[in-house]
């Protein structure tokens, strides 16, 4: 299929970015802004750069987040250096600080001395903890210190065990979304007024958009979230993941009908369920309830516990169930590019080529955007 299909348009070219981002937060929100075009110049120190290009994942690891950004080392330490950077930043449209916050300030670099020469300068600052108290600004971070921070490690994992840290950088990688998606509202903003402006992007404020749901209800009702271990957020008795006897399958049974359906499915009597479930409520659809969870669950467990994961899952959703069998990264992507689900994009060359999932979202080919 044509390439144009899963590389977005190029809707920030002309926007020229200055980048002082390392290691993944900073760089993949840049990292998104060069794939749609706009000119990144990502300023390095001398002698190293960023530390991405030295893990153990090897050089591709720093192509899979860097890729299509000018790469410059400046000493900014260096009279020649502040110059340079100034002089690139006179005629950016952004500059992204993902520095430990008063690094760029020493160095005669801070907001205010951007503004001082290019009023439409739209600079984003990422850190762990932003600038909104003063305390904690300096603070140094990295993902699973936010988490254990934010409350996300005490969401994971059952009532009972340890913290349970997600097993991957996911507040790294949205604090690089949420970051390109802010710049990308002040640009367009400055569209209309003109103006620049300083946007404070945080990896603790980041966490509470992945727990969006969840941190809502703590503010709007000041109580503790029960942890939910391998359940669906619906709360049903049926949106909870279950041993198969070739694997672990998800469901999520989350309403009545769905209920109803899976409860067909497995050859379970309706009579014999009835009693370990609530009724359903008139005036709409609701998320399923059970009068006994702990009964109920052990009931659909027995009846999955010798059937197949791979069979289920195609039965349920052929029955209008959401089901998924329980997958390894490395099983998923490889069996998404067989389909055709997933498209790689291919970044760099060589030893630092990099197999990527793209953005996240493609343009169908034809189509207006």
């Amino acid at each position: 299929m044509a390439q144009a299909f899963h590389l977005p348009p190029q809707a920030l070219r002309g926007v020229r970015v200055v980048d002082f981002s390392h290691v993944i937060a900073g760089p993949f929100a840049t990292f998104h802004l060069a794939q749609m075009g706009a000119e990144v110049v990502k300023i390095e120190k001398p002698g190293g750069g960023d530390v991405m290009r030295r893990t153990a994942s090897g050089a591709q690891a720093f192509t899979a987040i860097n890729a299509g950004k000018q790469m410059r080392a400046i000493d900014i330490a260096s009279p020649e250096g502040r110059a340079e950077v100034l002089e690139l930043a006179r005629v950016a449209d952004v500059m992204v600080d993902n520095y430990r916050p008063g690094v760029l300030r020493r160095h005669g670099l801070a907001y205010e001395d951007i503004q001082a020469i290019n009023p439409g300068i739209v600079y984003c600052a990422i850190s762990g903890y932003g600038y909104s108290d003063p305390a904690r600004t300096p603070f140094g971070a990295y993902d699973h210190v936010i988490q254990a921070l934010t409350g996300m490690t005490m969401l994971s994992g059952q009532e009972g065990d340890a913290p349970v840290k997600t097993g991957f950088p996911v507040i790294d990688a949205a604090t690089g979304i949420i970051g390109a998606l802010a710049i990308m509202a002040a640009l367009r903003e400055r569209e209309h007024t003109g103006a620049g402006c300083f946007l404070d992007v945080s990896m603790w404020a980041s966490a509470l958009q992945l727990m969006y749901p969840f941190a809502c209800e703590t503010l709007t009702h000041d109580q503790e979230i029960a942890r939910v271990g391998n359940k669906g957020f619906s709360g049903s008795p049926a949106a909870d993941t279950f041993a198969c006897r070739d694997g672990w399958l998800a469901i999520g049974a989350n309403t009545h009908a769905h209920v109803e359906r899976l409860l067909g499915e497995l050859d379970i009597d309706p009579a014999l369920a009835g009693p370990l479930l609530e009724p359903a409520a008139e005036g709409g659809a609701t998320f399923a309830r059970a009068r006994d969870p702990k009964g109920f669950r052990e009931l659909l467990a027995s009846r999955m516990a010798g059937r197949s994961a791979h069979e289920l899952e195609a039965r349920l959703n052929a029955a209008g169930v959401p089901a998924a069998r329980v997958r390894s990264l490395r099983e998923f992507t490889r069996e998404a590019v067989d389909t055709g689900l997933l498209e790689p994009v291919v970044l760099g060359q060589g030893a630092a080529q990099a197999r990527t999932p793209g953005l996240g979202w493609r343009v169908r080919p034809g189509s207006a955007c």
